[in-house]
C-alpha cells in the first residue's frame, strides 16, 4: 500500500490543491477512472517483454484508452473524430499503446455490462482492426460522412450545435456582455494573479497574430476537465473572436507535463524545444488535421499548449453502447483503425519506423495473442491498485 500511496502523492505533489482534491475524488469513483488518471502507475508496472522489443517504433499519444478519442474542429474548421489527448506523447514500441488500450477495455467492461469473456473478444476485435489497417498501409481519417455507428451519430449530433449553444453552456450573458460560468462544474474562478498572468500571455500572443483583436481577452477561469490533468495549470479563456457576443471563442490553455512513459523506454527520443512543442509536434504528425489554434506558449516557467477548447461532451458517451455488443465492437474497430492510421501518418518521422515496417508488422499474427495476455496483466494490476487506493482514500490518506 505504501508504494502506491507514495507514488501517487509524489506524482501529484506540485499540483493545485483544490483541483487535485477533485482528481483524487474522481479516482475513487471507478476502476476505469483510476486507469485514466494514473498512467504513470500503469507504465511503471508494465513488464519488459518481447512483444515490445520486437515491435517497430511508432509515435504514440502515450496514454491510449477508451476516452482518449473525440471530435474536434480542425484548423480548416471542419469536424473530425480522432485521438485527442497527447500529453504523454512519445516514441515507443507500436504495441505499447495497444496494450494500454485493451487494458482499458477490460477494466471498463464491468461498468459497461460486459462479461470478461466478452471483453476479451472486444479487445481482440480492436487488435485485429488495428493490424488490418496497418497492413493495408493507407492512412485515412474519420469525419461525419466516413464514420459509422456511434461515431457517426455523435458527429451528426454535433452538426446541430451552434457556437451560441456552446457559449451559452459555458458563459453567462448580460446584454452584449458574456462572462465565464465559474460554478465549479466546468470552471472555477481564477485569482487576480492568475488572471493577470494569463491575460498578459494572451496579449503577447495576440500581438504576433495577423488579427490581434480576435484574441482580445474577455474573461479567464480555471478549467475543470479530464482526470489525469486535474491540478495542473489549466485555464479556459473567453476571447473576442469575430466580435459579436455569439461569435466569441473559447480557448484552452493547458500545462504540458513531462511524459511519464519516456523513462520506461529505451528508445531514441528527438529533442524538443519544450514539453508543449513535444505535445504539439506529435499531435500534428499523428492527426489527419490538427486542432484549431494549436500553439506552444510559456506561462511563467511552465510550458503550455494553447488551442481551441474541446468540450468534454465531444467524446463518445460510452453508456450508449453499454451491453450492446454490436455497437461497442463497431466502435472499437474504428478506434483500432484510427490508431493504425495515426501511426502510418507519422511513420518515418523523427526516429519512427517507416511505413513498410509497420505494414509488415500488421500482417503478422503471433504478437496479437501476447498483447492480449499483457493487457490482462495490466488490467489486473489496475483493479488491484484501485482497491488499495479506495481503502487509503477512505482512510484519509489523500486529504489536503
Amino acid at each position: 500500500m505504501s508504494r502506491l500511496i507514495d507514488s501517487l502523492i509524489h506524482h501529484n505533489a506540485a499540483r493545485e490543491p483544490e483541483r487535485l482534491a477533485l482528481k483524487y475524488a474522481a479516482l475513487r469513483q471507478t476502476p476505469f477512472n483510476f486507469l485514466r488518471g494514473t498512467c504513470h502507475l500503469f507504465n511503471a508496472a508494465m513488464p519488459a517483454d518481447k512483444a515490445f522489443d520486437k515491435a517497430p517504433l511508432a509515435w504514440t499519444c502515450g496514454d491510449l484508452h477508451l476516452e482518449n478519442f473525440g471530435s474536434y474542429k480542425g484548423d480548416n474548421r471542419l469536424v473530425y473524430f480522432d485521438l485527442n489527448d497527447f500529453d504523454e506523447a512519445t516514441l515507443a514500441p507500436a504495441t505499447w499503446s495497444i496494450v494500454r488500450f485493451v487494458s482499458s477495455v477490460l477494466v471498463a467492461a464491468p461498468g459497461l455490462h460486459f462479461k470478461h469473456e466478452d471483453a476479451l473478444e472486444h479487445g481482440s476485435a480492436f487488435i485485429d482492426a488495428y493490424a488490418d489497417a496497418l497492413s493495408a498501409g493507407k492512412a485515412r481519417w474519420l469525419e461525419r460522412d466516413t464514420a459509422e455507428g456511434l461515431i457517426r451519430e455523435h458527429l451528426e449530433d454535433l452538426r446541430e450545435r451552434s457556437r451560441k449553444d456552446l457559449l451559452d453552456s459555458r458563459t453567462r450573458r448580460r446584454g452584449k456582455q458574456r462572462s465565464l460560468r465559474t460554478d465549479g462544474d466546468k470552471a472555477l474562478p481564477a485569482s487576480d494573479k492568475q488572471y493577470a498572468q494569463v491575460a498578459a500571455l494572451l496579449d503577447n500572443f495576440a500581438a504576433r497574430q495577423e488579427n490581434p483583436e480576435f484574441f482580445k481577452v474577455l474573461d479567464i477561469a480555471r478549467r475543470v476537465s479530464g482526470t489525469a490533468s486535474l491540478g495542473l495549470e489549466r485555464y479556459v479563456i473567453l476571447v473576442r473572436g469575430r466580435g459579436a457576443p455569439d461569435e466569441h471563442y473559447l480557448l484552452d490553455l493547458k500545462e504540458a507535463p513531462l511524459s511519464t512513459l519516456t523513462p520506461h523506454l529505451h528508445t531514441p527520443e528527438p529533442r524538443w524545444g519544450s514539453e508543449a512543442e513535444r505535445v504539439i509536434g506529435v499531435q500534428t504528425m499523428m492527426q489527419a488535421i490538427p486542432t484549431a489554434f494549436l500553439h506552444p506558449v510559456e506561462l511563467g516557467k511552465r510550458s503550455c499548449v494553447l488551442r481551441e477548447l474541446q468540450p468534454s461532451q465531444d467524446r463518445i458517451n460510452l453508456d450508449r453502447c453499454a451491453g450492446k455488443t454490436r455497437q461497442f465492437r463497431e466502435l472499437l474497430v474504428q478506434m483500432g483503425q484510427l490508431v493504425a492510421w495515426a501511426q502510418l501518418r507519422s511513420s518515418g518521422r523523427k526516429g519512427a519506423a517507416n511505413a513498410d515496417a509497420l505494414i509488415e508488422f500488421g500482417t503478422k499474427r503471433k504478437w496479437r495473442k501476447r498483447i492480449m495476455a499483457l493487457a490482462e496483466i495490466g488490467a489486473g494490476q489496475v483493479n488491484a491498485d484501485w482497491k488499495i487506493y479506495c481503502q487509503a482514500y477512505d482512510d484519509g490518506a489523500f486529504r489536503p
